[in-house]
């Protein structure tokens, strides 16, 4: 156990665990009211995946809970099962909840057969599109509630789906009475009868349902919208804006205080102070939370059998998610975090939140950092925001039920402008066009389709055109080595043994693409103290992709930092082109370093010998 828990950095794990069990709350809040559960499902979320996964896991200084992509997957599930209990979120809890423990499940087992090694595959473009479309989606669905207007609530809206709910609930009848074998010519009278008992509440309450899910999604909230505009309620408007600009504006200020968390506070206490007429969220439960066995009573499979490749999605986002932090989190604290351990711990987490009615989460980048720069070294910092977070459930419950409705989609709506991955648009003009039409793809398809289709579609475009595109190239496979292993080429064997010691020469042979950056980036680490100039010989690379040339570029800037020469042999056309668009070359590697030949590489080191 002393492997497990080292109290000897307890002090800075109590602190690191604190402030990011307080830069978690607003989030899970808002998570949680995004999802449609309700903010205390995205609380549960992040108190039993943030203590579990810190737990089990293999990063130890990671720090777990809910998370944009992981909830808007989540949000597509809920809304679609919903649906099939004609909007009764009750009924519908126990199915909503056994995907998630699914979910949960599934990443156990990825761990246990090793899959962790193999995330590294997912093809940079493909992440980008996912992302920026998780950004997009966010943005416009907290359009509504920032605004106050809520299309279950606008009777006019409502009216106009009465008829189609009248056709609904007889349908629903009809299908009851098939299913039960009893409708049958001589029993029709029975089915009749129990068409009489559709009250005004009842086809009310299916016109709601029908509304809420028309205006539900990017594409159903642009078609709301004009109508919105029309109904805007200016003091949840003025409440969602003043939590959009004290999130930004207190950045300026100071960083040491989460600015999310001062906005929570001061927009909640202006609104309860003066006794604002404002929407507050959903009630949060008091007492020790209880355990759904709903899930176990009433399980269905026909229910959840639709979502199983859902379910599956989320394990794998939820697997890509937490291990992008593990690599954050090793570059951040020196160390090397055990991707298969870390699956297991993280679904282990998603498995019991499932079960206490929590959505599912992964390792969260921001809240990682910030455990980290406050002193958190080892799990027990997870471990304890975990135990924060359930502390203030117990004890603030009530108080927390009176956070206005609109401040949360104020924080959602920043929360969605920083999730979308601006390096890759930025780099549209610039990337290969195969690259940049799968980053649009995913990221049409994502927003306005299905999530899980379209990282599926973007992964098999990534998948073919890169077949072609290395096909068409070179049939050489990709060959990363270890130092030990390397062999010196030809023109290097008369290379000056003096210079051995303090110029360091490394091959890329084949291309650099989304398969390779992983063991580039290790083997670059291996890059001995001793080495001021570096040699990148490049005449063999005749192709990097999106995800290849960010690896290079990180190693590029590391080995800057280090104040290390960095000088490029033979860089072929497709790389340079790319390293010029994006200002490695002159930025990073000027191009009185950039050599066509050996030999002027080596005189020019022994010419700039200091």
């Amino acid at each position: 156990m002393k492997k497990i828990f080292n109290f000897k950095h307890f002090k800075g794990d109590l602190f690191g665990g604190i402030t990011a069990g307080i830069v978690a709350l607003p989030l899970a809040l808002a998570f949680g009211v995004s999802s449609g559960l309700g903010p205390s499902a995205g609380l549960l979320g992040a108190i039993f995946v943030s203590f579990f996964a810190a737990l089990f896991g293999g990063t130890n200084t990671q720090i777990s809970g809910p998370t944009a992509p992981m909830t808007a997957v989540s949000m597509v599930v809920i809304a679609g099962i919903v649906a099939t209990f004609n909007g009764d979120i009750s009924k519908a809890l126990p199915a909503i909840l056994t995907v998630f423990l699914l979910a949960g499940i599934i990443q156990v087992g990825l761990g246990f057969i090793g899959l962790g090694k193999y995330i590294k595959y997912i093809p940079y473009p493909v992440v980008s599109g996912f992302m920026t479309a998780i950004g997009v989606i966010i943005l416009i669905t907290q359009i509504l509630p920032s605004i106050g207007y809520y299309p279950k609530e606008d009777q006019a809206y409502v009216t106009g789906y009465e008829l189609k709910a009248q056709q609904v609930i007889l349908e629903n009848i009809l299908h009851e009475e098939i299913g039960k074998g009893t409708l049958i010519i001589d029993d029709f009278k029975e089915t009749v009868k129990k068409a009489d008992y559709i009250t005004i509440e009842k086809i009310t309450k299916e016109a709601q349902t029908l509304a809420g899910k028309d205006a539900s999604g990017v594409i159903g909230t642009l078609k709301i919208l004009p109508r919105a505009l029309q109904n805007i309620n200016w003091l949840e408007l003025l409440l969602a804006l003043g939590t959009i600009l004290i999130i930004y504006g207190f950045k300026r200020i100071t960083t040491k205080i989460p600015s999310t968390l001062v906005a929570l506070l001061v927009m909640t206490g202006i609104a309860i102070g003066f006794n604002l007429d404002y929407r507050p969220i959903e009630e949060i439960p008091s007492g020790i939370p209880l355990p759904n066995f709903g899930i176990f009573t009433e399980f269905n499979l026909n229910s959840i059998a639709p979502y199983i490749f859902t379910a599956l999605t989320l394990a794998l986002l939820g697997a890509i998610d937490s291990l992008l932090t593990s690599v954050v989190a090793d570059n951040m604290t020196k160390t090397k975090h055990n991707p298969n351990r870390e699956l297991i711990g993280q679904g282990i987490g998603n498995s019991i939140a499932a079960i206490f009615g929590g959505i599912p989460g992964a390792g969260a980048t921001i809240r990682t950092v910030v455990n980290i720069n406050a002193g958190g070294k080892t799990r027990l910092s997870g471990m304890v925001a975990g135990v924060l977070l359930l502390i203030i459930l117990l004890a603030l419950g009530p108080i927390a039920s009176q956070i206005p409705a609109a401040v949360l989609a104020g924080i959602l709506i920043t929360v969605g402008i920083g999730v979308m991955d601006y390096k890759g648009l930025k780099a549209i003009p610039y990337m290969p066009r195969p690259e940049v039409i799968i980053m649009l793809i995913v990221m049409v398809l994502s927003s306005v389709w299905n999530l899980v289709y379209a990282v599926g579609i973007g992964l098999i475009i990534a998948s073919l055109m890169f077949m072609k595109k290395i096909g068409d190239l070179t049939a050489q496979r990709s060959d990363v080595k270890s130092l030990k292993k390397e062999t010196a080429w030809a023109d290097e064997k008369e290379f000056p043994e003096h210079l051995k010691e303090e110029v360091f020469i490394k091959h890329i042979k084949g291309p650099l693409f989304f398969g390779s950056t992983s063991d580039f980036l290790r083997l670059m680490g291996q890059i001995p103290d001793t080495a001021h100039t570096i040699i990148i010989r490049m005449d063999r690379m005749q192709y990097i992709d999106q995800s290849g040339l960010y690896a290079l570029e990180d190693t590029l800037v590391e080995l800057v930092r280090q104040d290390k020469k960095v000088l490029l042999v033979d860089v072929l056309e497709q790389p340079k082109y790319l390293l010029e668009r994006i200002d490695i070359i002159p930025d990073l590697v000027p191009k009185d370093q950039l050599f066509t030949d050996f030999d002027d590489c080596i005189a020019w080191i022994k010419e700039h010998r200091q």
